[in-house]
């Protein structure tokens, strides 16, 4: 008997459950049916298609569209290599937090909260709430910028789109507000025309997409420092919350886990090649001008833009902006609406009207609106905020990620759909190297005058220690193991049945026994509370000098 076919459904919001409303068909709460014909596939991924789609350009946001371009600008494409290598990255992290929403049914969140207790579910909601305030702040900066392009009045302009973005959220239909995102994530295909008209070189392209290389004549220190930012606006903390909430939102139950598969590959592929069309048109755009190597902002790549291939050109890049930015608070804002209301256990769900869950509409709403007024005031730190969401980010990731691989590896919380070993393997090399991308990430914005030395330093002791605790956890484990009593097969008793994953939920988190920490994973958790704790401070202490002129 499994949580779903009992009806004992962990969901904390009745509104999750029921039939599949996507954008583009709906699946019936029960449907069985096997899909045996090319056209019935076809039809169900229609239907469940949107979760990773709509989180993978969502990422290419704002401060995507600052990072990407200006790795272009100032480097050319040489650069392009990072997107094929953060293919996998983006993967394995987000296929364990698809696995995580269509099997529990319960936020990201919450369940960091009852598993590991209170001091881990705090942290993660209110670093969360901080960095996603923060980061929504900095898509209206990239909405303001496009509309300066454009012509059009900033005030109105920001607060038009903030209301927009609200009205979209707030229907009351989660299928309406799927096809505004959707129709969102076909305008971002505007970068197409544009990569077209400025006619990058292709032999070029390709070769510097498949051979990695760093630009000759460039500080080590800086390249490194942006080949860090890439991965940080490509890996996002509220990518994590989101995805998983907005799957259980959608009603996503493990039989259609293959399908959001594809989905996620769909925009994965939109990713790389939004992210390698800026590269590519920005470098070939100020190639041999005075702007090459000297990036200022996106309004400047606009005005390069439009004096390399025409005003047209300049006119598309500020659209496509606008556009990625809307998408970008639209989701970092849901993420944050999505976590708290599974925290505090309220209702949280777009298939319920405002009237029926004030608050989750509300925290939405009041994110928006303090962000957009923020921007439009005259003498607002700006860049003290931009320099704060890439602090944080780097702060936040390490603990997002390794709660993501400790929750991937509950079997109380997944069942037969946990890790295998190669999967832990891949992803906890994946984690190593993003904790050690985040720590010096962290360490840039604290200490702007790092050298690539100290830079190469800590990737050097990062692997070591990443060795160590390898060999730790293994042999921890592997103690455990001959520890563990045998117990003895008695041949009358019949198999214990195997678990179904096609219909296996996650029971109500009450009636699950507390997670059983190994020697290894406490040692671990006590580190990264520690590592937290210092950066935090660091942090504060930063953003206090920064403030004061320091």
């Amino acid at each position: 008997m499994t949580a779903e076919t009992t009806g004992r459904s962990a969901v904390l919001d009745s509104a999750h459950e029921g039939d599949i409303q996507g954008a583009f068909g709906t699946i019936r709460q029960g449907d069985v049916a096997p899909r045996t014909r090319t056209s019935m596939r076809l039809k169900t991924l229609l239907a469940v298609i949107g979760p990773g789609l709509i989180v993978m350009v969502g990422d290419n946001d704002a401060g995507a569209f600052g990072t990407y371009t200006q790795a272009g600008q100032n480097y050319g494409t040489r650069m392009l290599w990072t997107l094929l290598l953060l293919v996998p990255v983006i993967y394995v992290n987000q296929e364990m937090v698809l696995r995580l929403g269509a099997v529990t049914g319960v936020g990201h969140a919450r369940l960091i909260l009852e598993r590991y207790g209170k001091f881990w579910g705090a942290f993660s909601v209110i670093d969360l709430f901080v960095l996603n305030a923060l980061t929504i702040v900095t898509e209206f900066i990239g909405i303001s910028l496009g509309l300066t392009y454009l012509g059009l009045p900033k005030i109105p302009g920001v607060f038009a789109a903030a209301v927009i973005v609200i009205a979209s959220v707030s229907t009351g239909s989660f299928r309406r507000f799927e096809r505004v995102s959707l129709f969102l994530v076909a305008g971002s295909m505007t970068l197409i025309p544009i990569f077209l008209a400025v006619h990058p070189p292709a032999g070029q392209l390709v070769h510097d997409f498949v051979v990695p290389g760093l630009p000759g004549g460039s500080e080590l220190s800086t390249v490194m420092l942006l080949i860090i930012a890439i991965v940080g606006t490509t890996v996002a903390p509220w990518q994590l919350f989101f995805q998983q909430s907005y799957l259980i939102d959608k009603r996503i139950t493990p039989r259609f886990i293959r399908y959001e598969r594809v989905d996620l590959w769909i925009g994965i592929l939109f990713v790389v090649v939004g992210a390698g069309a800026m590269m590519a048109f920005t470098a070939t755009a100020f190639a041999g001008t005075r702007g090459q190597g000297n990036y200022t902002d996106a309004l400047g790549v606009a005005q390069g833009l439009a004096a390399h291939a025409g005003h047209w050109a300049g006119i598309l890049f500020a659209i496509a902006l606008i556009d990625a930015s809307i998408i970008g608070a639209a989701a970092v804002g849901l993420s944050t609406s999505y976590a708290l209301g599974d925290v505090l256990g309220l209702r949280h769900s777009l298939h319920r009207r405002p009237s029926e869950a004030k608050a989750f509409y509300a925290i939405f709403a009041g994110l928006l609106l303090v962000s957009a007024v923020i921007v439009i005031i005259p003498g607002s730190p700006l860049g003290l905020l931009t320099e704060g969401v890439q602090t944080l980010a780097g702060v936040l990731l390490p603990s997002a990620t390794v709660f993501l691989l400790l929750l991937c590896n509950d079997r109380g919380v997944l069942g037969p759909w946990t890790n295998g070993r190669g999967m832990n393997i891949f992803s906890g090399v994946i984690i190593a190297v993003l904790v050690m991308l985040s720590t010096v990430l962290t360490a840039s914005v604290l200490f702007p005058g790092i050298t690539s030395v100290q830079i190469i330093a800590i990737f050097v002791v990062g692997t070591v220690l990443t060795v160590v605790a390898g060999a730790y956890l293994a042999w921890t484990a592997l103690r455990h193991r001959n520890k563990a009593p045998t117990v003895p097969v008695d041949p009358a008793r019949p198999a214990e049945p195997e678990l179904d994953r096609a219909t296996w939920r996650m029971p109500p988190i009450a009636l699950l026994s507390k997670p059983v920490m190994s020697a290894g994973s406490r040692t671990g958790l006590a580190v990264l509370r520690g590592y937290l704790l210092v950066a935090s401070a660091l942090v504060v202490v930063k953003v206090v000098q920064l403030a004061m002129g320091s």
